[in-house]
């Protein structure tokens, strides 16, 4: 609720008199809520927005217009980054919960809708999607806050409102396989080599049960398996010299997290933390 002063002056005869001061208050009867539908992202993930309006005066509100930040934030250079890309034609428009025709975007960073009623007494509602770029900080502990206003030329006092949405904590593992060598004499020794990436910002420790398995063909005899700079135990592995069914056992491995550096230009690089597998045998 804003409050306002007036005083009036009055001249005459050259002389100058002041009326008493009147106060009064305005109240506001447009206001907004912003949500994400999830609470955390993660890498190249994508957020759905719900931007909230609602009117409790009896007058609508027509012709409004509408920002984003889509997260945007300064660098300790000052350069401005923005962590969120608006997802070309996902933007929906309800009015009293029917959907509208959607409103005109005048652009897209920040994200800028103008045309937007508010019935009386009623309510209206902006969904759309983002998609988490390189500028997204990625470590443990980073979010993302971006605040959406409403607002016109001069009838309402702006209506803010803003989301945070945190990194989602956990591993994410790939895994890629080579064969050294590729061409082999009968009988002769091969060694498969299983690596496995991790681009997550925590250690894929032994709590996620990392399993590798393969089903070697032709099948290995008399293997020997490394485990990043040393040997494997066999206690840490099975194998089934008939079928060639080899696995690790759940907890034996782990893959550390990844490491995060921002480049001068706000984007962040991630380099993978990386764990070696490798099963020499004869076939």
């Amino acid at each position: 609720m804003a409050s306002f002063q007036n005083q009036a002056v009055l001249t005459y005869n050259g002389q100058t008199t002041t009326s008493n001061i009147t106060t009064g208050e305005i109240v506001e009867v447009l206001s907004a809520t912003k949500t994400a539908l999830r609470d955390t992202y993660d890498a190249a993930g994508k957020v759905t927005y719900v931007y909230s309006m609602n009117n409790s005066g009896a007058t609508a509100y027509n012709n409004l217009q509408w920002e984003d930040d889509l997260g945007a934030y300064a660098l300790a250079s000052g350069l401005d980054v923005v962590p969120l890309t608006y997802v070309e034609d996902s933007l929906q428009y309800y009015v009293n919960g029917v959907l509208q025709p959607v409103p005109q975007i005048t652009a897209t960073n920040p994200l800028q809708v103008s045309g937007i009623s508010v019935p009386a007494n009623g309510n209206a509602m902006l969904i759309y999607e983002a998609d988490i770029n390189t500028y997204a900080p990625l470590e443990v502990g980073s979010l993302i806050t971006n605040t959406a206003v409403l607002s016109d030329t001069n009838r309402i006092t702006p209506v803010s409102a803003s989301e945070t949405i945190t990194i989602e904590e956990t591993p994410v593992l790939s895994i890629s396989k080579a064969l050294s060598p590729t061409t082999v004499t009968e009988n002769g020794q091969v060694t498969y080599t299983f690596t496995i990436q991790n681009t997550g910002n925590i250690e894929a420790d032994e709590q996620a049960n990392v399993v590798v398995s393969d089903l070697f063909n032709p099948v290995l005899n008399n293997i020997v398996v490394t485990y990043n700079t040393g040997t494997l135990p066999t206690t840490s592995y099975s194998y089934d010299e008939e079928t060639g069914l080899f696995s690790t056992n759940n907890g034996v491995i782990t893959v550390p997290a990844a490491s995060f550096a921002q480049s001068d230009t706000g984007e962040w690089q991630i380099t993978p933390g990386v764990t070696t597998i490798s099963v020499t045998g004869t076939i």
